[in-house]
């Protein structure tokens, strides 16, 4: 056995017992254990590290580790341009799929613009497959799943809240450029687009064809959508759930 002194920074203390949270400790390991086994044995899932210091110098998660080894822990947002081995980048806009217990987090993402697969039934297998072979975020709050050696990419939800967890996700992976509000189907994910009102009169409520004009469909599910009472309180959720994600975050622990 050999003896690794590791020390977490910012949020992914969150994952530590108490008594190992913003401090170094020592663990041991066997000798052939590498930082991603070690890391996740603490805990740790590997999706969210994004920088690891061995003796000050910038390694991978297959460093094997040595006595007397001091481990240096990052999430990713300290880690922008230092190590490209652990923060690789998602091809196009983010896309997601998140798990059972997230359904209103999948709703709002959807609210947001964001292509989000969503469905109560999907086996963790199948998340993480879906995740690597389509390029997409895994969304979950079970850390295990997390943990999964095909995963790579994927984010540990904080936040019991959907409204918090739009906000948090948002901020944490800098996506407000990005957001498009109601331009995909709440439902069923489908691109929405933009109809003239003779193609959905007969689809429509005789108030909303009246007092409306503007009305987008989803091709997949027929549902028709419009800018009524509905539509401002979702807008206003969304603007204060982009408000707190534009809000700074703290720098980075040293």
């Amino acid at each position: 056995m050999t003896t690794a002194i590791f020390r977490f920074h910012d949020e992914l203390n969150d994952f530590l017992p108490p008594e190992r949270r913003r401090r170094e400790f020592g663990v041991p390991c066997a000798r052939s254990a590498t930082t991603k086994h070690m890391i996740e044995a603490l805990g740790v899932p590997h999706t969210e590290v994004g920088l690891i210091l061995v003796n000050g110098e910038s390694v991978g998660f297959d460093r094997q580790l040595r006595d007397g080894d001091r481990v240096a822990v990052h999430p990713h947002r300290a880690a922008t341009g230092v190590n490209p081995r652990l923060c690789r980048s998602l091809p196009g806009e983010p896309r997601f799929v998140a798990d059972a217990h997230l359904g209103g987090l999948a709703r709002l993402l959807r609210m947001a613009g964001f292509d989000t697969l969503y469905r109560n039934d999907y086996r963790d297998v199948e998340l993480a497959e879906l995740a690597v072979r389509e390029g997409r975020i895994l969304l979950t709050r079970d850390r295990e799943l997390l943990k999964l050696r095909t995963l790579e990419h994927g984010c540990y939800v904080h936040a019991l809240e959907p409204r918090q967890q739009l906000a948090e996700i948002v901020a944490r992976l800098e996506l407000v450029p990005c957001v498009k509000p109601f331009t995909r189907c709440l439902e069923c994910n489908a691109p929405l687009r933009a109809v003239d009102k003779s193609e959905v009169a007969d689809r429509l409520p005789p108030s909303v064809r009246a007092r409306q004009a503007r009305f987008t469909t989803c091709d997949h599910c027929g549902r028709v959508f419009w800018p009524g009472s509905h539509w401002q309180r979702m807008q206003k959720l969304l603007d204060t759930a982009i408000a707190q994600a534009t809000v700074a975050s703290p720098e980075p622990e040293p």
